[in-house]
Parts: C-alpha cells; structure tokens; sequence
C-alpha cells in the first residue's frame, strides 16, 4: 500500500489502519474495565451500577382521553307560528335567564288573546243572569210555584254557564301564553352562539323551528373514556385492598391539553357510567371543572375540546419501581432485568424475567419477579453484556460506578 503524506510532508499512516486502532483502543478500555483486580489477588470482578429494589407507597394515576361539554346546552325553539320581526341580541355574546332574544310578530295573538277576554265576558254575564234565576226557583220551589223539571232545568242552566266561565279563563291563559311565545327569551344564562334565523323568517310551532343556542360553560364538564377491563380491574384491586384509596382522593381530576399543558384547575369526579359502551368497550366518566373565563370574552374550555384527564386509582402500599434503563427485552418481548446473585462466596448477575405494569416517570412498575432489597444493575450493561454474564461482579451503588449516570428513584406521592 502507497503510504500518504502528511502536511510536513513527510509519511504518515494509511488510512485503512485508523479503524484497525480504534477497534483496539476499544477493546482495551472493555477488557480494562472487566479486569478490575480485587485486594486477594483472584479472578477479576466487573464493577457494576446497581439500583436496590425498595418496596414503598406509590400514588397510582392513569391518563385518560376525555372531551369537554357544556354544563347546560338549552336549544331555543320557536314555540308559535309567526314572522321574526327583531333580533334582539349580539352572535357570540353573555346572555341572562330570561332574556329577550327574538320578536315574532304577535298582532294574530294580540287579537286572539282580545277574543278570549271578551267571550269570557259574556261567559261571566250569562253566569251571574243563571245564578240570580237559580235563586229565585229555589224560593218557589218550596211552596209547589213551580214544577220540579223547571227547577231543575234552572240549576243544570248555573252549572253550564259556571262551566262556560273556567273555558273562558282557560281560553284567555292560552291566548296569554300564546301571546309571551312571540318574545323568544334565554332560558339559562350562557353564551349564545350564532342565530339560526333571520328578520323576516317564518318559525313554526308545529316542526320547532331551531332559533338559537345558549351553552352555559363555568363550570365545565369532561366526559372521560375508560376501558371497561381497566375499569373492573381497578374495583377488583382497591376491593382487594392492593390499591388503597383515602375520602376525596378518588374523586380529584387533573386536566391535560394536547400539548402536555395542565389546566389551571382541579376537577371532581361526578359519576361512573353504569353501561359498557358497545362500539368502544369502554365506561364513561363525568369530571366537573371551574372554569372561571368561560362565560367572559376569552373561555378558558370550550365544549368539544380534546383533552386527557388524569385520574388517581389509589395508593400502592409496596410498589417496586426499578429505572428504565435497568430493563430490557428478550427474543419473545418479555421483560427482563439483571438481578445480582451470590454463588460460591462471589458475586454473579442473572438475567431474570419480570412482569411490569406501567411507567411511572423515567421507571416500570415491577409486580411480579423481583422482591424488595435485591440489587438490579442500571449501568454499565453493555460491557457486562460484551464479558458475558459468568463473570463475578462487583455491585456499587448506581451513580458511583465508572462512566456511570446517577440513577433516582421516583418520589413516592
């Protein structure tokens, strides 16, 4: 091989040699590391990071997809037939209970209620004209002045008229009734969104001509999804007393945007579905939230909204937690972990299948393969990996060991 020149100009090393030394280099810094000699002067040991398995409290909590709805959602309807002759508010904006919105022309109804009145009237005077002749034949009656089918007659007449008296006064309710439906009116007080008519549309009772619709937004409710199998599974572990759960603590939410953002305030649980939807195998949840903005110019939530709610299933009286780097997978996408051992007054590493539930932080759950106080190694795997696995080791406490990161376990809530 033609050697190169360098800058000087004088001969320096060919090119393909530089893999071939840092290969070497490589191997050198790997077996330095696992030929660390212990004070006997016996087989060597591999220093090893090793994270101690601590059985503690651990306040479980699970992220659920959810959505935002309005508190109260009125749909205001026309209730008579009739023009819109005003519009009597702006798109978008507060409106009160009870607040006038539309005005439907009501000279039909005016004019209806007027008739009322006025066969009431005449009800009212035939009545009086009945009674006083009832009166009178019921004196007569009684010296044998008038026959008995007359008397009778002149009591059934009283009745009749009394009861043309309470038609007329139920006709003069409904034409009064009629009547205040052409002033369209808020039935909550919300927001409003934007008018489904205009002036000079006809609304009609008969197909509840949609007007308007009015939301009420403080406070606000997030109707969360959760699987049904999460949702059995969590009754069978706080039942079973694995999950302990304390007055309130179930019912607290927190509320979570689509970008990691959480919302400003904390919400109750309201209530559990008692139906499994079909479609999604899943339980519907209610969470009610304050949401302060929402009926002002800027809401704070507004109905439809995705969002993710976390909720709090309980506490783990003793969770193992071990740091994900201690854990990986093998050919059949088991969980595995490296568990240091004792065999013949040494130290040696065993790979050991464990089952994980969940992560909590930057760590898995462990429930099952591993028990309080033995030491997993977090650091220095790829070498111990390079050596294999019958070399003795020296376990030191994650964060001290060569080339090491440290290693925290999580805060127990």
């Amino acid at each position: 091989m033609k050697p190169s020149k360098n800058f000087r100009g004088g001969l320096s090393v060919p090119r393909v040699i530089f893999p071939l030394l840092a290969a070497a280099v490589a191997t050198a810094f790997a077996g330095g590391c696992a030929k660390q000699t212990q004070q006997g002067g016996g087989m060597s040991a591999l220093e090893v990071g090793v994270y101690t398995v601590k059985a503690e409290p651990v306040t479980l909590t699970r992220k659920l997809p959810g959505r935002t709805s309005a508190y109260r959602v009125a749909e205001v309807r026309a209730r008579v037939n009739g023009i819109v002759q005003k519009r009597l508010f702006d798109e978008g904006s507060q409106v009160r209970e009870g607040q006038q919105l539309y005005q439907i022309d009501d000279a039909s109804y005016v004019a209806a209620l007027e008739s009322a009145r006025a066969s009431l009237a005449r009800a009212q005077a035939s009545l009086v004209s009945a009674q006083a002749l009832a009166e009178r034949y019921s004196e007569l009656i009684k010296t044998n002045s008038i026959s008995r089918q007359d008397y009778d007659n002149t009591i059934a007449l009283a009745k009749a008229a009394a009861a043309d008296v309470k038609a007329g006064e139920a006709a003069v309710a409904n034409a009064e009734i009629s009547l205040s439906y052409t002033k369209v009116c808020s039935p909550i007080t919300g927001r409003i969104g934007k008018s489904e008519v205009t002036e000079g549309a006809y609304v009609q009772a008969g197909t509840a001509t949609l007007m308007a619709v009015v939301q009420q937004f403080d406070p606000i409710y997030v109707d969360i999804e959760q699987a049904a199998g999460q949702a059995l599974k969590l009754a069978a572990d706080r039942k079973s007393g694995a999950l302990i759960v304390t007055p309130g603590q179930a019912a607290k939410v927190r509320l979570f945007f689509h970008d990691g953002s959480e919302y400003g305030h904390e919400g109750l649980l309201r209530f559990t579905d008692i139906t499994v939807g079909q479609s999604t195998s899943s339980v519907l949840l209610r969470a009610e939230f304050p949401n302060p903005n929402g009926d002002g110019a800027m809401p704070g939530l507004l109905p439809g909204l995705f969002v993710r709610a976390e909720i709090i299933e309980g506490t783990s009286p003793a969770a193992m937690l071990v740091p994900q780097q201690g854990v990986s997978r093998n050919q059949k996408g088991e969980p595995t972990a490296l568990v240091v051992v004792s065999r013949d007054g040494m130290q040696f590493v065993e790979r050991r299948t464990i089952r994980t539930e969940r992560t909590i932080a930057d760590h898995w759950l462990v429930t099952d393969g591993l028990k309080a106080g033995e030491q997993v190694v977090v650091e220095n795997l790829q070498i111990l990996q390079r050596v294999g696995l019958s070399v003795p080791v020296k376990p030191v406490p994650a964060g001290q060991s060569i080339g090491s990161v440290p290693v925290q376990a999580p805060d127990a809530k």
